[in-house]
């Protein structure tokens, strides 16, 4: 049986260390035991190393925690909840969990545009390699069509199968709050999926629009909650553009 041996955290975060000079500060600590930390990810920061050789968020976990082993990644932009083993069989574990698709995952998002209707839409298209370091829809945007709760696209094109759970939960003039829920995990996947579908995530300049539409001070995509067999719900708090969009 798994011996639990620190709590959840929501509204201060564990004391660490100060941070060394051009380093990243440890992010909010939201739970540990002794095979596992899971962290609140900020936005704006990268994961691992990029090819501009930025400081990195690895970089902090490794001189702060010792040696811990990466379970799966957010996007620079993405902010929300992160998982990190602290032992190898533990991130075995966890890595074949992701895989198999065991770890029910919700993200919050800010879409541009008014996503049509209130119940959830199935969103199957499935998704190839692009131009340099993007992905795209494995067809052509306009043989995207909806059906009911099914978007789905009509190809002779292979790709590989990515499937998004994506309901509107507040609408304003110009945007949608969406609760959007990967059922696969592609890279890029519900990035792609919504500037695809027409909705582009705010702050998605790699897949979005650029134009005012657009305009916000960052990718509007937040990793709200992990449920992974075996262990409690892990949320991240909403950050405060989420709070303002979504109430």
């Amino acid at each position: 049986m798994l011996t639990c041996v620190a709590i959840y955290k929501t509204d201060a975060q564990s004391p660490v260390p100060a941070p060394e000079p051009d380093t990243i500060a440890l992010p909010e600590l939201l739970y540990e035991d002794r095979e596992l930390w899971v962290f609140n990810k900020p936005a704006g920061v990268s994961l691992l190393a990029d090819r501009q050789a930025q400081v990195c968020l690895w970089d902090t976990f490794k001189a702060q925690l010792g040696k811990p082993y990466l379970v799966h990644r957010l996007d620079k932009g993405t902010s929300g909840v992160l998982l990190l083993a602290r032992t190898q069989t533990r991130q075995k574990q966890l890595t074949r969990a992701f895989r198999e698709r065991q770890v029910k995952k919700t993200y919050l998002a800010l879409v541009a545009g008014g996503f049509p209707g209130s119940a959830s839409k199935r969103i199957d298209l499935p998704l190839t390699r692009g131009r340099k370091s993007r992905y795209r829809v494995a067809g052509q945007r306009e043989a995207i069509s909806w059906h009911g709760r099914n978007v789905s696209v009509h190809t002779d094109r292979e790709g590989l199968d990515a499937v998004t759970t994506a309901r509107p939960l507040r609408r304003d003039a110009n945007t949608t709050c969406m609760m959007l829920r990967p059922q696969t995990g592609r890279s890029h996947q519900l990035r792609v999926h919504m500037g695809w579908c027409g909705f582009p995530i705010l702050g998605d300049h790699l897949y979005g629009p650029k134009d005012q539409s657009q305009t916000a001070d960052g990718l509007r995509l937040h990793c709200h909650k992990l449920v992974v067999p075996g262990l409690p719900p892990f949320r991240a708090p909403r950050p405060g553009w989420l709070i303002n969009a979504c109430g």
